[in-house]
């Protein structure tokens, strides 16, 4: 258990709110992760498959049911950096594949992530988003305005828009100024680091590549559910000795029926806090 990042680092993270590029694997290990991903989505495609690979991998809790998504979740180098902002015991709270495929309009508004997900405005949280394809301007890269995860919980409005990744095609409902953005460039297998309050976006790939992002959702045992009667977490590093969430084991094989029941039981607890609000 090593904290890599520098003091530097960790003073830059905490005034901007982002950090990045961090190195977390090499060029064979993360084309091998890029490989077991895109098997995976052939194997289990709508047309070969019950379980549209899609909805598991998008929705927030593809650790529950795919063993790639939990070996990500508990990478060395992933948890190294992260370890370096919320301490030795840390759980994965989620993680979602960002899989924009060449020219198909996919975008992400601006957002805080913070707005949905019951937790609270806690700074005992962090995302770590992975590249495993060239994240750029031009294939639709995140950009963040640095310092505004200094803000409290802005007004959101719903938009579902179609062609928004987000669940309800949220939206900051006040002005975020552009001109102020900062381009998060990555390569496949570095990671940007970002608070749960930062103001996010990102625009359309226009690249003849997939960009394919991986955001892992980390917090410390002292972030609880504010909202829900119940959350789900996979400890990853350390011990859990608060036990605010309930922890489900890394599962063994692809779509195990008995994960398959823990996976839609979590889903529907996470709906129930994320449209708590809608009519």
């Amino acid at each position: 258990m090593t904290a890599t990042l520098t003091a530097a680092q960790i003073e830059q993270f905490h005034r901007d709110g982002f950090l990045f590029p961090v190195e977390a694997m090499g060029h064979e290990e993360i084309r091998h992760y890029r490989r077991e991903l895109e098997t995976i989505e052939q194997r289990y495609s709508e047309e070969n498959h019950e379980h549209a690979i899609g909805r598991y991998l998008l929705g927030g809790s593809a650790n529950v049911v795919l063993p790639l998504a939990a070996q990500l979740c508990s990478h060395r180098g992933i948890l190294d950096a992260v370890e370096s902002l919320l301490g030795p015991d840390l759980l994965a709270w989620g993680i979602s594949f960002f899989i924009k495929e060449p020219g198909d309009g996919k975008i992400v508004t601006w957002h805080q992530d913070l707005t949905y997900w019951g937790l609270g405005e806690t700074s005992d949280q962090v995302t770590a988003w992975l590249a495993l394809s060239p994240a750029t301007p031009v294939s639709g890269c995140m950009r963040f305005v640095a310092g505004s995860h200094k803000n409290a919980v802005v007004p959101h409005r719903d938009t579902y828009s179609e062609n928004n990744l987000l669940s309800r095609g949220q939206e900051i409902a006040v002005e975020v100024k552009e001109e102020h953005a900062t381009n998060i460039e990555l390569a496949p297998g570095q990671l940007s680091l970002h608070h749960g309050l930062m103001f996010h976006s990102s625009g359309p790939n226009q690249s003849s590549d997939r960009r394919i992002g991986v955001a892992i959702r980390y917090v410390n045992p002292s972030v609880r559910q504010e909202v829900g009667a119940r959350d789900y977490a996979l400890l990853v590093r350390g011990a859990d000795r608060v036990r605010n969430f309930i922890h489900f084991a890394a599962p063994a094989r692809d779509f195990d029926p008995a994960d398959l029941l823990l996976h839609e039981e979590i889903l529907e607890d996470k709906a129930a806090v994320n449209f708590r609000d809608v009519s």
